[in-house]
C-alpha cells in the first residue's frame, strides 16, 4: 500500500523503530500506508496508527483529523495507537494503555566506559561472535528459557516469538550470536539497520543454562560497531520496559528520550481482538 518512494521517504525520516516498515510488517503481518506524514499498518479488521508524524511536528490537532480520516477509510473494529501522547479522542476509551520511554544512546556523545570494555574483552576469550540472518532452533530454545524465568509484558514476549518470522523476511535485520567453544548458542542480540539515522536494538538473549558472564555485554560492543559499520551514530535502544532492562541500557550511555503511550481501542462492533491474539495466530 505504499510506494517504492514512499518506504525510502519513510526510511529516510524515521526517528522510532515503528517507522520501520522491515520491522513493524513482518511483525504485524499489516500492510502499511502512509497518510500526511502518519504511518499505518492494516489487517483485517485492525490497524495501528503510528503517532510520531515522519517530519517530526507532533500536533494533537494534526494527529487527529488523520487519525479520524484512516479511521473512516478502514472502519477497523480495533485500534492500537502510539504516540508520544494520548489524543484527547481516546483518552477515555483505551481498553489498555501503556507509558514508557524510548532509550537512545548517542555513539558521538557517550565515550565507552573501560569498564565496560574490560567486560567484553573477558567475554571474547571464550565466546566467537557470529553475523547471521535467520532464527533457529537454538534461538527458539533461549527464547523460551528467557519466557519461562522472566516475568516480561504480553507484548514484549509475542515480540520474542514473532522473531523468527521477522528475521526471515527482513533484508535489514541482523542477529549477533555469541556461541561458545562447544558449540552452544550462550546470547544473542537482534539489530534493525534499514532506518537512516539510527539502528534498533531489537531484542536481546541471555541462557542461564550455558552462560558466560558478560555475553551481553559483549554483543552491545559488537552492536555499536555494526552501527558505525553502516555509518550510524545513533542507536534506538527501544523501550525502558522493566528496571532490569534500563539498568543495563543505562549503564551502556542509553538515555531516556521520547515519550510512548499505547492504546488499544475497541469500537464496539461485531468481535473484539487483542493484539495479543492477533499476533498469537500468525506466529
Amino acid at each position: 500500500m505504499i510506494t517504492p518512494e514512499e518506504e525510502a521517504y519513510i526510511l529516510e525520516k524515521a526517528y522510532v523503530p515503528e517507522h520501520i516498515t522491515n520491522l513493524m510488517g513482518p511483525i504485524s503481518k499489516g500492510d502499511p500506508f502512509l497518510k500526511q506524514e502518519h504511518l499505518g499498518f492494516v489487517k483485517d479488521n485492525w490497524l495501528i496508527f503510528v503517532g510520531y508524524p515522519l517530519d517530526g511536528k507532533f500536533s494533537q490537532a494534526q494527529s487527529e483529523r488523520v487519525l479520524k480520516q484512516v479511521v473512516e477509510t478502514f472502519r477497523p473494529e480495533v485500534l492500537w495507537f502510539i504516540g508520544p501522547e494520548i489524543l484527547p479522542s481516546l483518552m477515555d476509551s483505551c481498553k489498555e494503555r501503556e507509558t514508557d520511554r524510548y532509550y537512545t544512546l548517542d555513539l558521538e556523545q557517550t565515550k565507552l566506559k573501560s569498564s565496560l570494555q574490560r567486560a567484553a574483552d573477558k567475554a571474547s576469550k571464550e565466546l566467537i561472535v557470529e553475523k547471521g540472518h535467520s532464527i533457529s532452533k537454538e534461538h527458539d530454545l533461549l527464547i523460551a528459557e528467557l519466557l519461562k524465568r522472566e516475568k516480561l509484558p504480553p507484548r514484549i514476549r509475542e515480540l520474542y516469538r514473532a522473531m523468527r518470522e521477522y528475521v526471515a523476511h527482513s533484508s535489514s535485520a541482523c542477529a549477533l550470536n555469541a556461541w561458545d567453544r562447544n558449540g552452544k548458542l550462550c546470547a544473542f542480540f537482534v539489530v534493525e539497520l534499514g532506518a537512516k539515522n539510527f539502528s534498533t536494538y531489537v531484542l536481546g538473549c541471555h541462557s542461564k543454562k550455558h552462560y558466560v558472564p558478560h555475553a551481553s555485554d559483549l554483543l552491545f560492543l559488537e552492536m555499536i560497531k555494526l552501527t558505525r559499520e553502516h555509518g550510524k551514530q545513533n542507536i534506538n535502544l527501544g523501550l525502558g520496559v522493566n528496571e532490569g532492562i534500563r539498568r543495563f541500557k543505562e549503564k551502556w550511555g542509553g538515555m531516556p528520550s521520547l515519550n510512548y503511550e499505547f492504546c488499544e481501542r475497541f469500537y464496539g462492533t461485531t468481535r473484539t481482538l487483542s493484539l495479543i491474539k492477533s499476533l498469537e495466530g500468525k506466529l
